[in-house]
């Protein structure tokens, strides 16, 4: 459990630090870009954070196996089995791109597909958010909650991925933009760290892959918080690519997934 293993702790702060030294080297500079089949940039940051996050684990977890947005999962042949990290070097590429700020680092440790820990780093803020399922979360080392919000007319909503939405779910858009108290346009990790900080109630996401969502499970969760697919299932690496929403309480939870099935 992680509040008993501070070796596990020095280790994931360790890593977030590694990652943040290696990807502020090329921030706000001069990159090369390619754009995979999914038309997602890829960068030679995106590239050198890996693959330094990956030797660090090599080293200090030989026996798991790591799945990593830009060099794929080892050995395959074994499904879900065991230990996987999972590895977003930046999540927020179009982000890091323009020399936004809010890009993040994301990192999961699964076991049988399961995320049992979950990391979310943010380099320019010097932020760092630990979540290990049923011990709880911390930011900078101080536990966090959800807030206790239930009522959706109440509500903080961060809507991620507008520009998708509007193009392929304009329905589900339109009827979000009717709900909550106060709603912001966003991108990538941040929002659902703010949601485990107890600064927003809701966020909806969209159109992920595994190593998008699952780093955040465990976050949310731990915080007292739920994360779901759209159709409130599970998330595990089995899930695939998804849709997403995190909401700060199970009744909060409750009441988006009817609005998004409406």
């Amino acid at each position: 459990m992680l509040k008993r293993n501070s070796t596990l702790v020095a280790h994931l702060n360790h890593i977030v630090e590694l990652a943040g030294v290696v990807a502020l080297e090329y921030h706000r500079r001069s990159l090369e870009v390619e754009f995979k089949e999914d038309e997602s940039p890829v960068t030679q940051a995106d590239k050198a954070v890996e693959m330094r996050i990956r030797s660090y684990l090599e080293k200090h977890f030989p026996d798991d196996r790591i799945l990593g947005e830009e060099f794929g999962l080892t050995d395959e042949v074994r499904g879900d089995d065991g230990h996987i990290w999972c590895i977003d070097p930046i999540d927020g590429t179009r982000s890091f791109l323009s020399g936004h700020p809010l890009f993040g680092f994301l990192l999961a440790r699964l076991l049988n597909g399961v995320p049992e820990i979950g990391v979310v780093g943010m380099p320019k803020l010097s932020e760092t958010i630990i979540g290990c399922k049923d011990v709880g979360t911390t930011f900078n080392g101080k536990q966090i909650f959800t807030s206790n919000q239930t009522s959706l007319d109440q509500a903080i909503l961060y809507i991620n991925e507008g520009e998708k939405l509007l193009s392929e779910q304009p329905a589900v858009l339109a009827s979000l933009t009717k709900i909550g108290q106060t709603r912001r346009f966003a991108y990538d990790c941040y929002p659902h760290a703010l949601l485990a900080m107890g600064h927003v109630d809701i966020v909806i996401d969209y159109d992920l892959q595994p190593y998008d969502y699952l780093p955040i499970v465990p976050v949310v969760e731990a915080a007292g918080g739920v994360v779901t697919d759209w159709r409130g299932n599970s998330l595990t690496m089995a899930s695939g690519g998804t849709a997403i929403v995190s909401a700060a309480t199970i009744e909060l939870h409750s009441r988006v997934l009817k609005e998004l099935r409406n």
